[in-house]
C-alpha cells in the first residue's frame, strides 16, 4: 500500500510540474467588485473578503434577473453573515477552462461538441474575457493556452478528435502525464491547480463529458476541492450515446458543490440548449460579498449557505470555501 500510495504521489508531482504554465496560487477569495451606493461598510484590514457568485432561477428554469440585496441571507457554518458587497454582475472579467472529453464514448457527439463549444465561446467571451482549451481521454492536451483570440479558440476545438490521449510518453503540449482510462478527475484538479487558482474574478470550467471516470489519480472528493480551493464553478454537459452509460451522480457532485450545473444532453438539440443556458446563466450572476464572523486562518473548509428571502425562486451557488492559511 506504501509503495503504490508513493507511486501514486509521484505522479501527480509530474502531472502537476511538467506543466509550462505561469505559477498559480490558491485562493480562497477573490477582489471585492465595486460597493453598491447604499453599502458604506469600511473595508476591514486583514480579513479576507469571502466571495459568492450565485445564479436565481425560477420554477420554469428561467433566470430572475431583477432581486437585490435585501433578497439574500448568507450563513457560514450555520452563522448568518453581514453582507458587505452586492451587485447584479455582468462585466466583470470571466475566465473559462473548455475540457472536452475525447475518449471513445464521445465519438458519436463529438463533432456537435465542437460546433456548439464554438458558437458558446463567440457567444459568451466579451473583452477583457479569456479562455483555454483542453481535450482529455487517457491523456490531457492542451489544445489553447489562456487567449481572447476567438479564431484561436476555434481553430483549438476544431483539432479536437476521440482517442487523442494514449501515448507512454509527455508529448509537446500535453497536459497531464499517461495512465489510461478516461481521466477526468486528473483533469479537473490540474486545470483547478494549475490554471484557475491563479486567476481573479469569475472563473468556471465547462466540461462536456460522460462524468465516467477511469484511470485518475485524484478521486471525486479532491477534484471538487480542487475547484472549491480555486474559487472556480464546475458546469458539467453531459453528454453521452443513448446506448451508454453516464455517471450522473458524479456529474452532479462536482457541479452542485461547486455552484454549477448537470445539465443531462442526450441529443444534439439539448447540447445546443444547454450551452445557450450556461451562457446566460454566466451574463446575469449576482455577486456578493461578506467579511466572516470567524476570523480564524486555519485553511479549514467553511459550509456555505445563501438563502432567498422568497421561496418561489432555487439558487445556485458553491456550498463552502477553505478559509486562508496562516504561513506561521
Amino acid at each position: 500500500m506504501r509503495t503504490r500510495m508513493t507511486s501514486a504521489l509521484f505522479a501527480l508531482t509530474i502531472l502537476c510540474t511538467s506543466l509550462l504554465f505561469v505559477p498559480a496560487r490558491r485562493a480562497t477569495a477573490s477582489p471585492a467588485p465595486s460597493p453598491a451606493p447604499q453599502q458604506a461598510d469600511a473595508i476591514r484590514i486583514g480579513v479576507p473578503l469571502v466571495n459568492i457568485y450565485a445564479t436565481v432561477v425560477d420554477k420554469r428554469n428561467v433566470n430572475v434577473p431583477n432581486l437585490d440585496q435585501s433578497d439574500f441571507k448568507i450563513f457560514e457554518d450555520k452563522v448568518e453573515q453581514k453582507i458587505a458587497f452586492f451587485s447584479h454582475e455582468k462585466t466583470l472579467p470571466l475566465s473559462i477552462g473548455l475540457l472536452i472529453d475525447t475518449s471513445g464514448s464521445e465519438e458519436y457527439m463529438i463533432n456537435a461538441e465542437q460546433d456548439a463549444a464554438i458558437q458558446f465561446l463567440h457567444r459568451i467571451l466579451q473583452e477583457g474575457d479569456k479562455a483555454f482549451v483542453v481535450a482529455f481521454d487517457a491523456d490531457a492536451v492542451m489544445l489553447s493556452n489562456w487567449t481572447n483570440d476567438l479564431e484561436a479558440l476555434e481553430h483549438a476545438i476544431d483539432r479536437a478528435e476521440v482517442g487523442m490521449g494514449g501515448a507512454n510518453k509527455l508529448k509537446p503540449g500535453q497536459f497531464s502525464p499517461y495512465r489510461g482510462g478516461t481521466r477526468l478527475y486528473d483533469t479537473i484538479y490540474t486545470a483547478a491547480v494549475k490554471k484557475m487558482a491563479g486567476e481573479t474574478g469569475r472563473k468556471a470550467l465547462i466540461i462536456l463529458t460522460d462524468a465516467t471516470d477511469q484511470g485518475s489519480y485524484i478521486d471525486l472528493k479532491q477534484a471538487v476541492e480542487s475547484a472549491q480551493r480555486a474559487d472556480t464553478l464546475v458546469q458539467l454537459l453531459v453528454v453521452y450515446d443513448k446506448k451508454g452509460n453516464a455517471d450522473f451522480d458524479a456529474a452532479k457532485h462536482l457541479a452542485e458543490d461547486t455552484g454549477g450545473r448537470a445539465i443531462d444532453v442526450v441529443n444534439q438539440n439539448r447540447l445546443q440548449k444547454a450551452f445557450d443556458q450556461i451562457s446566460d446563466e454566466l451574463r446575469t450572476e449576482y455577486s456578493l460579498g461578506y467579511y466572516p464572523t470567524n476570523e480564524n486562518t486555519d485553511g479549514k473548509y467553511r459550509q456555505l449557505k445563501l438563502e432567498l428571502t422568497s421561496k418561489k425562486y432555487k439558487i445556485f451557488t458553491r456550498k463552502g470555501y477553505y478559509a486562508r492559511k496562516s504561513s506561521k
